[in-house]
């Protein structure tokens, strides 16, 4: 697999199911989004590579594209134009920056992103810096499940929480992403 080839930090759930695996996904460079740090969900349909994988940011992550509560990503080539000449490794070096550097606010799953990137660029690169800030930093994302984290999820749920103030929203699992996207 070129993506477990590739600089990118990759590591198999506490249940060793080489369908799920998290993979450290970084901000790109000159984007709103720079310097954050992302651990993200990815499952691999038993089709695969014909059938597209499921895609799913486990901390917050502000975009229009972006699930809030589920971390479900809403990417054409991944959900609707997929095709067996793309590999995982297009994934993070190509669809997901692409995706963070030119939002398309026309078909939101994050309607508030959407209409503040529509209304004020200037605000919503604030407001991606302060959710960046707060949830993507280095030290708030370990690709291990349930390491360095208290409110790690069951097997079920395989997205950790990486803020443990128990005030602040809670972001849910990607577990009841449609694998057939």
């Amino acid at each position: 697999m070129k993506l477990m080839m590739s600089d990118y930090d990759v590591s198999l759930g506490d249940n060793e199911n080489t369908n799920n695996f998290y993979v450290k996904f970084l901000g790109p460079k000159d984007s709103y989004y720079e310097g954050g740090v992302w651990k993200v969900h990815v499952t691999l349909p038993n089709e695969y590579p014909y059938k597209s994988p499921s895609i799913g940011f486990c901390n917050p992550m502000y975009h229009p594209n972006v699930d809030e509560t589920s971390g479900s990503v809403c990417l054409d080539v991944i959900n609707q134009t997929w095709s067996p000449m793309f590999d995982l490794l297009n994934i993070f070096k190509v669809f997901l920056p692409q995706l963070l550097l030119y939002p398309n606010a026309s078909d939101p799953l994050n309607g508030e992103a959407a209409a503040l990137y529509l209304k004020d660029k200037k605000e919503y690169g604030v407001k991606v810096q302060q959710m960046v800030n707060k949830y993507a930093s280095a030290e708030n994302v370990d690709l291990k499940e349930g390491e360095g984290d208290e409110g790690s999820r069951s097997e079920s749920e395989p997205c950790s929480d990486v803020d443990d103030n128990p005030q602040e929203d809670e972001f849910s699992d990607i577990d009841d992403m449609d694998t057939d996207l």
